[in-house]
């Protein structure tokens, strides 16, 4: 029963090519793949934003580009 049940995964290890995934991540049509890119390259760079306000690194800098005397003059 063992050597059956090995046969019969070692023959289907065999025939299943392994390249990639088993199951496709985008669409085969042309257009709808190229919509689902878009999406995904889209959803990347929001993540990125979403990243720095959540580190508040989107905060305007308030940092004078000269030197001021702070005091009353």
């Amino acid at each position: 029963m063992r050597r059956r049940i090995l046969m019969c995964l070692l023959l289907t290890m065999a025939t299943v090519p392994m390249v990639g995934c088993a199951i496709p991540i985008y669409s085969a049509l042309p257009g709808r793949r190229a919509e689902q890119l878009i999406f995904t390259s889209e959803n990347l760079r929001a993540m990125v934003q979403e990243w720095e306000r959540f580190w508040f690194l989107d905060q305007p800098d308030h940092m004078s580009p000269y030197r001021t005397h702070g005091g009353v003059i």
